[in-house]
């Protein structure tokens, strides 16, 4: 099964695709998830909106198809998104 802390690993960083750079990925304990992310199609898909949203979605490959039918049912049973997103 592929999850999210198996496609992280140990890593700290990824490479941001917009810009090549290596960046620092998003530390939920530091960082705001608003400032580095947003949903698109009903609140489905995740979207970096800074270089560190972007490298951590790409790294931790958080829009693959198992989490995005995850979403669906969550936003389905009313559950998702978050309420402090």
């Amino acid at each position: 099964m592929k999850g999210c802390n198996n496609v992280k690993a140990v890593a700290t960083t990824g490479e941001d695709p917009l810009t090549g750079l290596d960046v620092p990925l998003f530390h939920p304990r530091q960082d705001s998830w608003r400032d580095h992310f947003e949903w698109q199609e009903n609140f489905q898909i995740v979207v970096g909106i800074t270089s560190v949203g972007r490298a951590t979605v790409k790294r931790l490959e958080l829009n693959r198809a198992g989490l995005l039918s995850l979403r669906e049912i969550m936003v389905m049973a009313g559950v998702h998104p978050p309420q402090n997103f």
